[in-house]
């Protein structure tokens, strides 16, 4: 029997909506996983497609992340590097990719088990990095992030293959309603929207910067708001969200005086590694999208003294 893709993307003449086809919170076949949510946050996860635990970090583990991310920018500003990207206009640093591989005290926090256990316990797997990046989103000049579903284009341009991995931000700075917090619609990453557009090669020099592919329609978008309401983020630096890939996102452009900057760690079970890029495409490289030497990653506590 062939297989029919279920989350088709990017062929069609017309966007379209489809009912998720894969679990939200999977069931592990490990006992040894730890349950690091309680039956209440995995629900609330499972309903929503996030979880926001306020405050997960010390103030002195942020303080040194923080530090270690003003540092990285330092270093890593006019050298040419492919894992940083520009704000459009501006220049600015806009965003570094790879941190966890660039930077060993982020590459420690990957495995610190008060993020490590909840991804987990959610993927009920085993679960490497997809993705790691640090969105700096400086005052004055941090631009928008449009809406969009990250599975849509891991699936289309990475070739993941299901919905089994999620996103952990970690908040480095405070975020509150002013500084273009991460705003997600609840509930959508229940609905799999259809982009329209195909993808140009090397599509990622630009989307990184602003996404025109794979950006999902304005009257589906309309459906999906007015169907679930819009959360916003906000929170004390040290405190985490976790949201599923297929989860409905942005945020606002940060007009203020105060930069909004948060470490992203995507994490995906070991069981749900990269295909083929959909459509004939290159895969994106390593520093996006993690094919070389995955590894299991295995809990243990962050140490900043």
């Amino acid at each position: 029997m062939l297989y029919r893709d279920p989350y088709q993307s990017r062929t069609m003449p017309r966007p379209s909506i489809v009912a998720r086809y894969d679990p939200v919170v999977y069931t592990s076949a490990n006992d040894e996983t730890p349950g690091a949510l309680s039956p209440n946050q995995r629900e609330a996860y499972r309903d929503n497609g996030f979880l926001f635990l306020p405050e997960l970090f010390a103030p002195a583990e942020v303080a040194c992340l923080h530090k270690e991310m003003q540092a990285m920018r330092e270093v890593f500003t006019g050298r040419g590097r492919e894992e940083v990207v520009a704000e459009p206009g501006s220049g600015e640093v806009r965003s570094i990719f790879n941190v966890h591989r660039l930077n060993d005290l982020f590459g420690a926090l990957v495995r610190d088990p008060r993020v490590l256990n909840v991804a987990r316990d959610i993927l009920g797997s085993e679960v490497y990095i997809h993705q790691s990046r640090i969105n700096y989103k400086p005052g004055f000049k941090g631009k928008e992030f449009f809406w969009h579903s990250d599975f849509e284009t891991w699936h289309i341009e990475d070739g993941m293959p299901a919905m089994r991995a999620l996103s952990c931000s970690i908040l480095l700075t405070d975020n509150d309603e002013h500084n273009g917090p991460l705003m997600l619609i609840p509930g959508s990453h229940r609905h799999f929207v259809s982009c329209v557009g195909e993808t140009p090669d090397d599509h990622y020099k630009q989307s990184l910067k602003k996404q025109e592919y794979g950006v999902p329609d304005e009257n589906l978008l309309r459906y999906l708001a007015d169907m679930c309401g819009i959360a916003s983020c906000k929170g004390k630096a040290g405190s985490v969200v976790f949201f599923d890939c297929n989860t409905m996102h942005g945020s606002n452009g940060n007009i203020t005086p105060f930069p909004r900057s948060n470490v992203f760690f995507v994490y995906n079970s070991i069981d749900n590694q990269l295909d083929a890029p959909k459509e004939d495409l290159k895969p994106r490289p390593e520093f996006i999208a993690a094919r070389e030497g995955v590894q299991v990653l295995t809990p243990q506590p962050l140490n900043i003294v």
